[in-house]
């Protein structure tokens, strides 16, 4: 009998432990078991565990094919997202970690890492010189540079195309004077818009109201993500809310279509 006891004792705290990781992988599988692309179609490669959809597209663009993103897409403001349990045995079992240095979770990811995972922290700009960088620098860590350059080859010509249909809709075919919110300053190079003023990341305060107002600007290009509601009340100025993330379909070619046909529409109508 006492023989019986010491084997069940080991089998007990087996099952516990396999329990226990089962609890914090979500699934009770590890990252490279489950790893699906964005489709949901299985992927190869290394683990890229993202902080946001954001880090997350550009790995994709950058040739990566299991990524996942620890912020749901559909969360506004991915800065105050709550990071689970099962989000740090997630980036425990990664190859690379992508996070940005604004986020405040960054400090948790990296001991969550411990010594395995490689961190990248990225410079978050939607601005095409900034992605273009990114990407490349990415496709070079994943050794997946062909892919990279492909993309950023397709990036050069959309944003060609949607500039160009932009301009085309200029009210009276004149740029038109924007107020821009400081991390959608892109949106305004994209438009080919004259930036007469911009502001943020803190809420606009009344002597910066007067100010931005007294430059009569015919659009605001606020940032949804960021957004402390209507920016220049009174002024008369058309308010726009440009989106910075991707959804959780991982396209950043997709931000800036929605970006472009916004500012389409709003211009042809005034």
């Amino acid at each position: 009998m006492a023989r019986a006891r010491v084997l069940v004792r080991p089998l007990v705290a087996l099952s516990a432990g396999l329990l226990l990781v089962s609890g914090c992988g979500g699934s009770g599988t590890s990252p490279k078991d489950a790893s699906k692309d964005a489709s949901g179609k299985s992927s190869s490669g290394p683990v890229v565990i993202a902080t946001t959809s954001w880090e997350a597209a550009l790995a994709k663009a950058a040739g990566a094919e299991n990524v996942r993103s620890l912020v749901p897409a559909s969360i506004r403001h991915a800065p105050d997202y709550d990071l689970k349990p099962s989000d740090l045995a997630a980036v425990a079992g990664a190859d690379y970690v992508l996070y940005a240095s604004f986020e405040p979770f960054a400090g948790r990811i990296k001991e969550a890492a411990g010594s395995k995972a490689k961190m990248i922290e990225l410079e978050l700009d939607n601005t095409p010189e900034k992605t273009t960088a990114n990407v490349t620098r990415l496709g070079k860590t994943f050794g997946t540079r062909q892919a990279a350059a492909k993309w950023n080859a397709g990036l050069a010509g959309e944003w060609k195309t949607l500039a160009g249909q932009v301009k085309a809709a200029w009210p009276d075919g004149k740029a038109p004077a924007v107020s821009s919110q400081v991390f959608t300053t892109w949106a305004a190079e994209l438009a080919g818009a004259r930036v007469v003023g911009t502001y943020g990341p803190e809420a606009v305060s009344p002597k910066q109201l007067s100010e931005l107002s007294a430059k009569k600007p015919e659009f605001v290009l606020d940032n949804e993500n960021m957004s402390t509601g209507t920016v220049l009340p009174g002024s008369g100025a058309e308010q726009l809310n440009i989106v910075n993330y991707p959804g959780k379909d991982l396209d950043l070619l997709g931000v800036y279509r929605k970006a472009a046909d916004q500012m389409k529409k709003a211009f042809a109508a005034s």
